[in-house]
């Protein structure tokens, strides 16, 4: 039994090298005569490496003809994002929001009401204040009615006091009656001037209560935000019936009159650029339509720098931040256009003689 299976499992080992030998040979007939059989991925990785470098060079050939040419001396350039101011929209008392006038993206002027605290507790005490006001409306017309009588008493007791006088050096009169005249007419002069004192007081009372209606009349008109100059809404902080305390936010807007890019130069570039130097702002958004734009701040002191500056190399290395503004006049004309964080590069125009490239003069936003 088992050579009878040795015998079956070497015949059809015998019989399956001999297929392949006949598969070999008919690839090697089939295959081109430049390329020798038994050699195909050397070919192959030399027809993928040729494939790279022509790919690579059609690739750098782009590059090159698209690659933005070298800045002038005179200019520098620095990366940053176009920012705006922000204005916070804070309560000036603790209180609930009473309504919302306006919300995030909104284009507000001015003096426009952007919410209004809820101020029926300050409006109460206003109503106060006025009656008290009346009051002491009153209190002044009785005080300088009072003042009138006694003035007149003031005059009959001189006069009283002057004809005694007189009597008494006829001898009609007496002293006694002489000395009663002259007390009577001290007694109406004390009493004249302690009427007008009143008056006063009472002119002062009424004046403290107007001014307290004043500032109630100030309160509740502060309960009103307004934004204070033109601007755009960024965030809304707050809900219409929420309750917050003093100096609670209830808006962010971006003021649109105040727009520009911090970069960093280096050393060399910082130090030639001065207050007013003409730039330019290319955003990435925008790369064909550069923004005039001028020098408004140049820091004093250096951002980024090595721990110990010693050499001069190591002093070049040190950054300092400079601010390129865009001219309020001309944001004017595209306020619906102004946004921030978009990214970019600004130019800066270190020496006035040098001429701006073509790039960046071309297509001016005017």
């Amino acid at each position: 039994m088992e050579p009878a299976i040795e015998d079956k499992d070497a015949t059809g080992t015998a019989g399956q090298s001999l297929e392949a030998g006949k598969l070999l040979a008919l690839r090697e007939q089939t295959l081109p005569a430049a390329i020798p059989a038994g050699k195909p991925r050397r070919w192959s990785r030399i027809l993928v490496i040729a494939g790279f470098v022509l790919a690579g060079g059609a690739a750098g050939g782009y590059w090159w003809s698209h690659r933005v040419p070298p800045l002038p001396p005179g200019i520098a350039a620095g990366n940053g994002r176009l920012e705006a101011d922000e204005i916070d929209i804070q309560t000036k008392f603790a209180g609930r929001v009473l309504r919302l006038l306006a919300d995030e993206g909104d284009l507000v002027k001015g003096g426009q009401a952007l919410a209004i605290m809820d101020t029926r507790d300050l409006e109460a005490l206003l109503n106060k204040v006025q009656a008290q006001i009346r009051q002491a409306q009153k209190l002044v017309e009785e005080a300088n009615s009072n003042v009138d009588q006694l003035r007149t008493q003031v005059k009959l007791a001189q006069q009283e006091a002057n004809r005694t006088a007189e009597l008494l050096k006829k001898g009609f009169a007496t002293h006694e009656l002489n000395d009663q005249r002259v007390q009577q007419l001290t007694a109406a002069q004390a009493a004249l001037i302690a009427g007008e004192a009143r008056k006063i007081q009472a002119g002062h009372a009424l004046e403290a209560a107007q001014h307290d209606a004043e500032l109630l009349k100030i309160n509740i008109a502060d309960n009103t935000l307004v934004a204070p100059r033109e601007g755009r809404i960024q965030y809304r902080l707050a809900n219409t019936g929420e309750v917050l305390a003093t100096g609670g936010k209830v808006f962010t807007m971006l003021d649109v009159n105040y727009v520009y890019m911090d970069i960093y130069l280096p050393t060399a570039a910082a130090g030639k650029a001065k207050i007013g130097s003409d730039a330019r702002i290319v955003l990435d958004a925008y790369p064909l339509r550069p923004i005039p734009a001028h020098v408004s701040f140049i820091a004093t002191q250096n951002q980024f720098d090595p721990k110990f500056v010693e050499t001069k190399e190591e002093r070049d290395k040190l950054m300092f931040r400079v601010r390129v503004r865009i001219d309020p006049e001309l944001l004017r004309k595209y306020v619906e256009s102004v946004r921030s964080g978009l990214p970019g590069m600004a130019y800066v125009r270190l020496e006035p003689e040098v001429a701006w490239p073509e790039r960046l003069e071309k297509n001016l936003v005017q």
